[in-house]
């Protein structure tokens, strides 16, 4: 991957961090200096030191097994709640499972407290403007910062080693308050987001794949994407989802998260799935996360779903039958006290055997041992060294900016408005409720930053600047101080209006019921609009799409940002972009709607449109409607194009379409009446020879250098009911010098990126036409059956 220099010599830092560490750890061990950590850690006391579940030199099934052994079975179910008791008599302390980093190191759990020798920590964008970038480099980055930061705060005492982060649910309804956390709408770009940050906060920089830095965990599984809506909760909402919008849609993120980022956890959500609450589920539990998918790690409930599976939707007859329920089911860690109070009681009900919670309490322990947890003395081990130092570093916030930059959207840019000229604007006023605010810039789920830099700091570093709030706060309940916004205006020769919502208006617990900016919003720019012939730029920072249809068709509006929820460092990145220094490069990762869409009911889980009702359908892949900004919008102040280099033809061996891959209604008759079949299953195909190398020429046509996210999309062959227009099969993020090319080579599998999933949840392969495309490039491959396989 070709990515700009900053990330490049981010990169390199990491590296150096790596060796140093390694180097550090080597001379604490052969130099006679006694450095031992302050904080209970398990393995301290030398009664136990010479026990099997003590020694690291064991295999790590050995040492959790003599851990689970030397168990009472009241002591074990202590230890199946976050905030485990631990257990005195073994040397082991309590520990707190639940903490969160979500896009830096978060107190939104118990598990993390700030202050003292650690007030903050790197605020990064939230995740639904990071995955804009389409960057799998910086996320990874972003991830292995994050690490960092935990094992130094968890090295003081300020924070756990098991994180339940990422959020990578499909972003399917604009309205969801939750919406901002995912990774956006698309389960390519929802997958691929979910693996690099999952590989940056577990991966050991030496290699160890035995070994985690940190455990992350990937919620919420699954089809969870409505929080409180016209009356409906997610504690009660049963999502009823096909089993084709399940497999294609809502499952896909969750199974790469395992098989691909190996991630330690995946924790399960409040939601009915078809009737059933998705922690009691054992055909989405064991069935498929531990068994299918092989999950090397524990199931958590989300925070007292279990409790809630008796207390309010009343789905079993008693608290022992939920407990029993839910551990038969896979579940192997309660977040909440529930398993704690009920377990015991369940064990001697006989609703429950004690070795099946012997087999959850051995998934929990495996995570701890490989993040050392029983390997005794933190400051003797490979991130021991780590501390207060090593957060908030001047690396650290130079990525938290690059973050920005490279999610940063911009959507209009009317006559090259933008980037504004330094020399020509000696004065712009900076209006809007979001032009001086902090919090709102990192969204949910955040810490407390190291330091804001807000939009109106960022642009005072380029010019003079006017600053009128026109509304108290994104509610814009009164017009009172639009006045003022319109006086400061006639003095400024530009207008930066900074707009938007923030978490009163979209956040967990509180979706929105419009799409429209709230208030006098609407009012207020449209009064600055009409009162200067001045330059005029509206940024919005949302986490959710905003049908701003009128800023659009408005011809005094010259050009829009959209900046999603940019971080602590978010007011420098805005400002540069706006005056040049950065240029813009990246695409939408939702589709934003017009206000019209609030007409269809959030509960309704289809993804696929039906023409006899009137229903449009979801994201890109299918929604029929208008929209205001598509998926993958996103323009640069560099004209880019592109050019497509890839086989015309692909012909598929015979025996690779043998009659028992054909689904039955890919099955058809031809005008002679001959029995033809239109695709193969998946599963049944020798997808081996079906490999082959689709290059992309990016060229830049413009003189400014810009890095821009390169997206391929397939058009498949309308082979079965419910296929897909399109759909995100690759991409990638490359920087361009003006007036230059770069080449960039994907490698396809015609069964991976080409194939559909089918009414009956299997992946179908199609014959026939297959379009692809990036940006305005078209290709066509026919795929085709002959005697031997090969390409023409």
């Amino acid at each position: 991957m070709c990515i700009l220099s900053e990330m490049d010599q981010n990169m390199e830092y990491f590296k150096k961090a790596g060796t140093l560490l390694f180097l550090l750890c080597v001379l604490q061990v052969l130099l006679p200096v006694v450095c031992q950590s302050t904080i209970p850690y398990a393995c301290s006391d030398s009664t136990v030191q010479s026990l099997p579940f003590c020694n690291p030199s064991l295999p790590t099934s050995d040492r959790v097994q003599d851990l689970v052994g030397r168990l009472t079975l009241q002591e074990k179910v202590l230890q199946l709640v976050d905030g485990a008791a631990g257990v005195s008599r073994l040397g082991i302390p309590s520990y707190e499972w639940w903490s969160e980093a979500l896009h830096g190191v978060s107190n939104t759990g118990p598990g993390v407290h700030f202050g003292g020798s650690v007030p903050g920590s790197t605020s990064f964008p939230q995740v639904i403007l990071t995955a804009a970038s389409f960057n799998t480099t910086l996320w990874e980055s972003i991830g292995q910062v994050v690490s960092t930061q935990a094992r130094a705060m968890y090295n003081v005492g300020a924070a756990g080693l098991t994180f339940w982060s990422p959020n990578v649910n499909i972003f399917r309804d604009p309205r969801w308050g939750r919406g901002q956390e995912t990774p956006g709408e698309d389960p390519k770009l929802a997958s691929t987001y979910a693996v690099n940050y999952v590989r940056g906060l577990q991966d050991v920089e030496n290699g160890d794949s035995e070994k985690l830095k940190v455990a992350a965990c990937c919620k919420h599984y699954t089809a969870y994407d409505l929080d409180s809506w016209n009356g409906v909760d997610r504690f009660h909402f049963d999502a009823e989802v096909t089993t084709q919008d399940l497999d294609d849609t809502f499952q896909p993120p969750f199974k790469s998260c395992v098989q691909d980022g190996h991630v330690s956890c995946v924790m399960c959500s409040y939601n009915r799935i078809n009737g059933i609450p998705a922690c009691v589920d054992t055909n989405l539990l064991v069935g498929t996360v531990r068994n299918q998918w092989g999950l090397d790690g524990y199931i958590a409930s989300d925070c007292d779903s279990v409790e809630v599976l008796f207390d309010d939707i009343h789905y079993t007859p008693t608290q022992e039958d939920a407990v029993a329920d839910a551990i038969l089911a896979g579940l192997n860690m309660n977040c909440g006290t529930f398993l704690s109070k009920y377990t015991v009681q369940a064990v001697q009900e006989g609703k429950l055997n004690e070795s099946i919670v012997d087999q959850s309490l051995s998934y929990l322990y495996t995570v701890l041992m490989r993040l050392s947890y029983f390997d005794g003395d933190p400051t003797k081990q490979q991130y021991g060294l780590l501390g207060p130092a090593d957060i908030c570093t001047d690396d650290h916030r130079q990525l938290a900016i690059e973050a920005a930059r490279q999610g940063i959207v911009l959507l209009k840019n009317d006559g090259s408005t933008l980037p504004l000229s330094r020399s020509k604007m000696g004065k712009i006023a900076v209006i809007g409720p979001n032009a001086n605010v902090t919090t709102t810039m990192i969204g949910n789920y955040a810490g407390i930053p190291c330091e804001y830099t807000t939009p109106l700091q960022g642009l005072q570093r380029y010019s003079e600047t006017l600053y009128q709030p026109g509304c108290s706060n994104v509610a814009c309940s009164t017009n009172d101080l639009i006045s003022s916004a319109v006086q400061a205006t006639e003095l400024a020769d530009g207008v930066i209006l900074v707009m938007g919502l923030d978490q009163t208006q979209e956040k967990e617990g509180f979706d929105r019921t419009s799409l429209l900016l709230p208030g006098q919003q609407q009012t207020l720019i449209n009064a600055v609009a009409n009162s200067t012939n001045a330059p005029l730029v509206l940024v919005i920072m949302s986490g959710g799409p905003i049908d701003i249809s009128f800023a659009k068709y408005n011809d005094r509006i010259s050009s829009i940002l959209w900046v999603g929820y940019p971080g602590e460092a978010g007011g420098e990145a805005i400002a540069e972009i706006i005056f040049g220094d950065y240029n813009p490069g990246g695409k939408l990762p939702v589709t934003w709607y017009p206000e019209s869409f609030t007409a269809v009911p959030m509960t309704d889980m289809h993804m696929r449109p039906n023409p006899s009702t009137g229903y449009p359908g979801r994201t890109y892949r299918f929604y029929t409607g208008e929209t205001v900004y598509s998926f993958g919008d996103g323009l640069s102040y560099s004209p880019f194009s592109y050019s497509i280099s890839a086989p015309r033809t692909m012909v598929m061996a015979a025996s690779a379409s043998a009659d028992e891959s054909c689904p039955l209604e890919m099955q058809r008759k031809d005008k002679m009446g001959k029995q033809k079949c239109t695709g193969v299953h998946v599963d049944n195909t020798q997808c081996e020879n079906l490999d082959f190398q689709l290059k992309v020429e990016v060229v830049n046509n413009g003189t400014i250098q810009g890095s821009q996210a390169v997206l391929l999309f397939s058009h498949p062959p309308a082979a079965h009911n419910g296929a897909p227009k399109k759909q995100l099969v690759a991409f990638d993020r490359v920087h361009v010098a003006g007036g230059s090319a770069h080449s960039v080579a994907f490698d396809v599998n015609a069964c991976e990126h080409l194939s559909t999933i089918n009414e009956h949840g299997k992946r179908v392969l199609a014959f026939g036409s297959h379009k692809i495309s990036v940006g305005n490039a078209e290709h066509y491959l026919s795929l085709e059956i002959a005697d031997s396989g090969g390409f023409h």
